[in-house]
């Protein structure tokens, strides 16, 4: 038995990790940056990028690059670096950098003096490895143990780190929960997000992730596995991903909204085309009816559109 965070990490970035598999991240289930969506997505962050006055993208935790190729094809012009724990994929446009980094919170040497950067770390947080603990007696809490191959769980006879404690005092307190209440600390994150802001002279950081804040901390945590498209039991033996939600009122940031609100504010538009363009111009018709599904599924309130976007702007001037 060794603590969730342990484990957690050997399973997604260990020497043969769920992120360092041939298919990638896309093998097993659909984000934002994949298809249709990641083409809307990537025209709201050219839009961002204007707004903010960067003129080079970053992605952290960027898969197989598949949001920075459809970046690259709305917009050439700007400058575009993929970061992941794999090396340069094959067939990625050759005006796109990149860099290979260790994985989980340990980004690369190289990611470093970033200016007029708009960085983006799209789902990178909730994979990011965090000590899951559990409530075990008033105001009390005990590290949770887990077997590396059956996923079986045990309470340890210690509890947190006193750093994860405080942590958790100020951001996720204990003394109302009920006991069996688990804890996702979000300590590794904040420490991932503010190494990150390191690296960045002057721009924008955006966090944009599955997460909560102190007035709606999930009592039973949000510990989950997938694999080809499902949920699976979280079992940390390097199968399946392992993601957990982010305490993204704990990173230190200057704005907080929602993908839904936050793409209406850089103009995605969900109407369907014309319907007279079906016979005037059948295939624009068939691709406005595809980006107007797409926009309608990243800005759905009770889907994707309950996604986080966090906003950090730095000026080391």
């Amino acid at each position: 038995m060794v603590p969730w965070k342990a484990a957690w990490s050997t399973a997604l970035y260990g020497p043969h990790g769920f992120y360092r598999g041939d298919t990638g991240p896309a093998g097993h289930f659909t984000t934002s940056s994949h298809g249709p969506l990641g083409a809307v997505l990537a025209e709201a962050l050219g839009v961002l990028a204007d707004r903010e006055g960067a003129t080079h993208v970053v992605d952290v935790g960027c898969g197989r690059g598949e949001l920075l190729v459809h970046l690259h094809s709305a917009r050439p012009d700007l400058r575009l670096t993929g970061v992941d724990v794999v090396e340069r994929p094959s067939g990625l446009p050759g005006a796109i950098s990149w860099l290979s980094a260790p994985g989980g919170a340990t980004l690369p040497d190289a990611l470093v003096d970033l200016e007029d950067a708009l960085v983006v770390a799209h789902e990178w947080l909730d994979v990011v490895p965090c000590t899951i603990a559990e409530v075990v007696g008033p105001g009390r809490l005990a590290l949770v143990l887990v077997d590396p191959v059956t996923g079986v769980e045990t309470p340890a006879a210690e509890g947190p780190a006193d750093e994860d404690l405080a942590w958790c005092a100020r951001h996720w307190p204990v003394e109302d929960r009920a006991v069996g209440s688990r804890v996702e600390v979000g300590l590794a994150r904040d420490r991932a997000w503010a190494d990150l802001a390191s690296r960045v002279r002057r721009g924008t950081m955006l966090a944009v992730d599955y997460g909560h804040t102190r007035d709606a901390r999930p009592a039973g945590g949000t510990l989950t596995a997938y694999r080809a498209g499902r949920i699976v039991d979280a079992v940390p033996d390097g199968s399946c991903d392992l993601t957990a939600h982010v305490a993204v009122d704990s990173l230190e940031h200057d704005e907080l909204t929602t993908q839904r609100d936050a793409l209406r504010s850089l103009g995605i538009d969900t109407r369907p085309p014309a319907p007279d363009l079906a016979s005037s111009d059948p295939s624009a018709y068939l691709a406005g009816l595809v980006r107007s599904s797409a926009a309608a599924a990243l800005t759905e309130e009770h889907g994707l559109g309950r996604f986080r976007w966090v906003y950090r702007r730095i000026d080391a001037a």
